[in-house]
């Protein structure tokens, strides 16, 4: 009886890289967990000063800090570690652009909901049980300092796409309301370059404190806030109504309920903004692939899904949709659908 033998031309290296990489991931979320970075932003220590501060055994922090550098993270010199220019940057807590809350949200909310997803493709049913429950941001805003952590990444990560929409045109409009708008990052900058507008901000009440914390930094410019469940409240009336990066977080059903409730909220010739990825199709980007996964084991039904099919949800519940095309906006897309006058 033959034996087949392996075909030595192929090389495995590919699929055992993706098995590493994910081992990667954990050796950085394990390094921010215990603030290493935090801490060598005091400055260079060796590998038994940084376990003896952390409380960690010397062997496996030996092999911890050794990885970081094969990361890029860390940089050695004379048997002393520091962190490298881009983990000074984003990975020491109370510095601006700290990404800590990001990672620990990764962390505690979506790598073990990840961890489900055979089980998501065969069920269509996600693994995040506060979805399941009903929304899959209520663990998370259940946490005052998790919240205010997460929501400090999300703004840094999203403030491009908030200065390049700041910078359209809305002299058309006197006023707008950012459905999902979190704290009002994104609101605060649309008024600042556009100082007619009225603005204001709706989303879930626990977020009303963070709201408001928020504004006291950056300074007023009006901006209030509505708490309520865009399911179960109305909406507040405006001349335009923002829905950035909601609608890929639930079933087309759910999208079609939050489209039609916008219509029912604007005034005449209004109209509504709406940015996501639109990374669906057959042939997404890997970033869409990704995404549209992540939504699959974390949200109710959530998916990414395409300007096409956008605009024919958007003729559904009574608007006139149209792609617009705008400089800064690299990763998403922005469609606005009008409601006749």
């Amino acid at each position: 009886m033959a034996v087949d033998t392996p075909d030595t031309s192929v090389n495995p290296g590919p699929i055992m890289g993706l098995i590493l990489g994910s081992w990667q991931s954990r050796i950085l979320l394990a390094a921010v967990e215990y603030d290493l970075f935090t801490e060598l932003a005091e400055g260079p220590a060796t590998t038994a000063e940084l376990a003896e501060r952390l409380g960690l055994v010397e062997r496996g922090t030996n092999d911890l800090l050794a990885g970081l550098v094969h990361l890029g993270l860390l940089e050695t010199s004379g048997g002393k570690f520091t962190n490298a220019p881009v983990s000074d940057a984003f990975l020491v807590k109370g510095r601006p652009a700290y990404l800590g809350g990001y990672l620990h949200f990764c962390e505690q909310e979506l790598n073990p909901a990840w961890n489900g997803l055979a089980d998501s493709l065969r069920t269509g049913k996600p693994q995040n049980q506060a979805a399941v429950a009903g929304n899959p941001y209520d663990s998370l805003y259940a946490d005052a300092e998790a919240t205010d952590g997460f929501l400090d990444s999300m703004d840094l990560l999203s403030a491009p796409i908030a200065q390049a929409l700041s910078r359209i045109d809305w002299s058309g409009y006197t006023s707008f309301v950012d459905v999902g708008g979190a704290r009002g990052n994104f609101a605060h900058e649309v008024v600042k370059h556009n100082p007619h507008l009225k603005g204001a901000v709706f989303d879930l009440p626990p977020l009303q404190s963070a709201f408001e914390r928020h504004m006291d930094r950056l300074g007023d410019t009006g901006l209030t806030f509505h708490g309520g469940d865009f399911f179960k409240d109305d909406l507040p009336k405006a001349d335009v109504l923002v829905f950035g990066h909601v609608l890929h977080n639930w079933g087309v059903e759910d999208r079609l309920t939050l489209l039609k409730r916008a219509y029912d909220a604007l005034e005449p010739g209004g109209a509504v903004f709406v940015y996501d990825p639109m990374a669906g199709g057959e042939q997404p980007s890997m970033h869409g692939a990704l995404a549209g996964l992540t939504m699959l084991v974390w949200s109710r039904g959530g998916h990414e899904y395409s300007a096409d099919a956008l605009h024919g949800w958007l003729r559904e519940a009574g608007f006139e949709p149209e792609t617009v095309e705008v400089d800064g906006l690299h990763e998403d897309v922005l469609v606005i659908g009008r409601k006749r006058a």
